[in-house]
């Protein structure tokens, strides 16, 4: 009986965040939160950068940027989605607690209102409860991925080579910089 509890409570998790998550995301997608460049409400377009208030600067900093919104709304969209089937849960999961800890983060900041908050909170624990649920599983998976693979220890020899690698891949990443123009 209580494995059966264990997949009907994983299963409302996985279905809420999905449900409302896809909302969050097709509503930045839509234009329905955030202040957009161009069309700030009359009000916050008043205000100088020094008397607005942290949700009007928040609001319309998140706004800016439309490929930005982009991004985290197909990301919370495809997470959602991938929330729905066992298989893909897990990659739902890693999509989703770094966007909802963010989330979490930028509104205990910058919201005086903290129903976004409390949202954002319940479908955060409620992915790590999908975690939990089936910490077996992951503990498995860490585990194997974790080991050193048979004749793979790490050698005198073995930290120089690598040390000698990062070197040259830090002298390829600063030439990049130097080319993007620092």
């Amino acid at each position: 009986m209580l494995g059966m509890n264990k997949w009907i409570f994983e299963l409302v998790c996985r279905w809420y965040v999905f449900i409302f998550l896809n909302f969050y995301g097709l509503g930045k997608i839509a234009g329905m939160q955030f202040y957009r460049k161009g069309r700030l409400p009359a009000e916050v377009a008043e205000l100088t950068l020094d008397s607005a208030d942290a949700f009007s600067l928040a609001w319309t900093f998140m706004g800016y940027s439309f490929p930005y919104i982009l991004f985290v709304g197909i990301l919370q969209i495809i997470g959602a989605w991938f929330l729905l089937w066992n298989k893909t849960k897990f990659f739902g999961v890693l999509i989703l607690l770094p966007i909802m800890a963010n989330i979490i983060i930028f509104d205990i900041i910058f919201l005086e209102k903290k129903g976004a908050t409390v949202n954002a909170t319940i479908y955060f624990l409620m992915l790590l409860g999908i975690l939990w649920i089936n910490k077996s599983q992951i503990a498995k998976v860490l585990k194997v991925i974790s080991e050193v693979p048979i004749g793979k220890k790490i050698t005198i020899k073995t930290v120089l080579k690598v040390l000698a690698i990062m070197g040259m891949v830090f002298v390829v990443d600063q030439f990049f910089v130097a080319l993007a123009g620092g």
